[in-house]
């Protein structure tokens, strides 16, 4: 198909809708095998220059780009052929870009090489057909994981370099940034903000969302006001182990993805904060039920949909479910009585739903099957809450004497 339309371009314009879509991947992978090359080239550069730093310089003046993106390319590229072979393999499969790999290769900047082979290895299955921030949470998820103790380390490290900025630019403009801040106070932050926003948005209001967040930022900022004072709510998912100290599983904070379970617990043990009991499927890790007074609620309780669903379910946003609406979804295979089954979507999705050509269907188990108008069929299924345990094979107990 490449070749057709490289020779004639105007085969493109008498292609299916299915048919440009199924072009627009394959082209998609060849650029990526491509990237592969490319990369495999420039750390053979950087190894004939002995890795010096002009080597950046020099990349940056072949390819036109500024040498801090050479730079960032090189120590991707040095990083996927020694520590990452795994990751450079999708690549070369068309499987994974290098905007994508490169997600990859800063998650794990900071892991050992002891650890960073068990990294490369699980990722193998998690990152294709995942968009970038999926594939940059699975990279935490998965250093972290093998390295709790580094991960700990590098966030107190982090947390010890927060720092306030400002930076005046032209046109009388200046940006002013909050630099590693502790992820619950931030998530905190701009949910308060965000609901302050939203709240002003009315009608007659002429000012964007993104306009009312910046106006609403500031004026807290200068005089403590500028929203209603309200207690802001952030999701911290952690299982009863790592609470207990009993193993260093990372914990995941509902938008922003896995925290190191020294940080969760840290924020577990605030004055304002508030556990609740979540009940899991051990098969599946997916939530059963919610119960805040050991009682179970209600599976269509609006608390418990945006408790099980975390985020969005449209495949791949990762917006937290607690800025997301109850959306009605058609049920498969349900009777004409009960036809719908609420999950949660964002104001995006919300309407992407509705638009000529998408269908959307949840299935019994709670999965997403989304269908685009070019037939192709995403699916999502509701977060797990812990990691999926598995039942030890029976026939590699020793028999009893």
């Amino acid at each position: 198909m490449l070749q057709t339309v490289r020779a004639s371009p105007d085969t493109l314009q008498r292609m299916q809708d299915d048919q440009v879509v199924e072009l627009i991947r394959e082209t998609d992978a060849e650029i990526s095998k491509l990237q592969a090359l490319q990369l495999r080239a420039i750390a053979d550069l950087s190894v004939r220059r002995r890795r010096a730093p002009s080597t950046a310089s020099e990349v940056a003046l072949a390819l036109s780009i500024t040498e801090h993106r050479a730079g960032a390319i090189v120590s991707a590229a040095n990083a996927l052929i020694a520590r990452l072979p795994r990751m450079l393999n999708l690549m070369d499969d068309g499987r994974l870009d290098l905007y994508r790999a490169m997600k990859v290769t800063d998650a794990t900047a900071w892991v050992s090489g002891d650890y960073v082979r068990i990294v490369d290895e699980a990722l193998e299955d998690r990152v294709p057909g995942r968009n970038a921030t999926q594939v940059r949470r699975a990279a935490a998820y998965a250093a972290a994981k093998a390295d709790p103790e580094g991960a700990a380390s590098r966030t107190e490290q982090k947390l010890l370099e927060r720092r306030f900025s400002l930076h005046h630019q032209d046109a009388a403009v200046t940006h002013l940034s909050i630099n590693n801040a502790p992820t619950e106070k931030a998530t905190a932050v701009y949910t308060r903000i965000d609901q302050a926003a939203r709240a002003l948005k009315t009608p007659e209001e002429a000012r964007t969302l993104d306009q009312l967040r910046a106006d609403v930022a500031l004026d807290l900022l200068l005089s403590g006001t500028g929203g209603p004072n309200a207690r802001t709510e952030v999701f911290l998912h952690v299982d009863l182990a790592t609470y207990l100290s009993l193993n260093d599983l990372p914990v995941t904070l509902a938008g922003r993805g896995p925290i190191a379970p020294a940080v969760a617990r840290s924020i577990i043990s605030g004055p304002d904060t508030t556990l609740r009991r979540v009940l899991t499927d051990p098969r599946t890790g997916q939530v059963v039920e919610l119960s805040p007074k050991r009682y179970p609620l209600d599976s269509a309780h609006d608390e418990f949909i945006r408790v099980r669903d975390q985020e969005c379910r449209q495949p791949g946003c990762t917006r937290p479910a607690q800025s997301c609406g109850i959306e009605p979804t058609r049920a498969s295979g349900g009777t004409e009585a009960v036809v719908h089954q609420p999950v949660t979507f964002c104001s995006r999705h919300r309407k992407l739903k509705n638009q000529p050509g998408w269908a959307y269907e949840v299935t019994p188990d709670g999965t997403v099957n989304v269908a685009t108008p070019t037939g192709g069929v995403r699916s999502t299924t509701p977060p797990s809450m812990h990691p999926i345990r598995r039942r030890a094979n029976r026939s590699s107990k020793k028999p009893r004497k």
